[in-house]
C-alpha cells in the first residue's frame, strides 16, 4: 500500500528545475533593467518552494506491506526515511475491526499492536481485511 502522491520524486525534481531557471531567468531580467528588489524576492519565494518540496519529498515513498510466508506475518512500514518491521505469527495475530469511519485497523499478538491501512481507501480497507483474515489462525 503505498502513499497516492500524484508526482514521483523525479517528475517533482524535474519540475522544480524548471521552476528555479524560470524564476532566474524572470529576476535576472528585471536585475538588468535595474530594478534590484525582484531578485531579493525571487530568492525567499524559492526558498519557501524549496522547503514545501522537500516536505513533500520526505512522504512521497510512505508505504506499508503485509507479507504472509508459511506462519510468519510481516508488516513492514516505511513512513519518513524510517522503516519498521513487524513481526506476527499467523496463529496468534488478529485483526481488530475498525472502528466506524475509521480509515486504519489494527493487526495484534499478545502486547504488540500494529496500525495498518492509512494508504488506502475505505472501500478497500474491507477485502484487504478478508484477505488477510484467511490465513490467520
Amino acid at each position: 500500500m503505498r502513499r497516492n502522491c500524484a508526482l514521483t520524486p523525479k517528475q517533482l525534481l524535474q519540475f522544480y528545475i524548471a521552476l528555479v531557471c524560470l524564476s532566474f531567468v524572470v529576476a535576472i531580467g528585471f536585475l538588468l533593467a535595474g530594478v534590484w528588489v525582484i531578485p531579493i524576492f525571487t530568492i525567499v519565494e524559492i526558498t519557501a518552494v524549496t522547503i514545501g518540496f522537500l516536505i513533500y519529498c520526505r512522504h512521497a515513498l510512505d508505504s506499508e506491506t503485509i507479507e504472509i510466508d508459511g506462519k510468519r506475518l510481516t508488516v513492514k512500514k516505511f513512513i519518513g526515511y524510517k522503516e519498521k518491521v513487524y513481526e506476527f505469527n499467523t496463529q496468534w495475530a488478529k485483526i481488530e475491526a475498525p472502528l466506524e469511519d475509521a480509515k486504519t485497523f489494527f493487526i495484534c499478538q499478545s502486547n504488540l499492536r500494529v496500525e495498518v491501512g492509512q494508504f488506502i481507501r475505505q472501500e478497500q480497507q474491507l477485502p484487504l481485511i478478508a484477505s488477510v483474515r484467511r490465513y490467520l489462525g
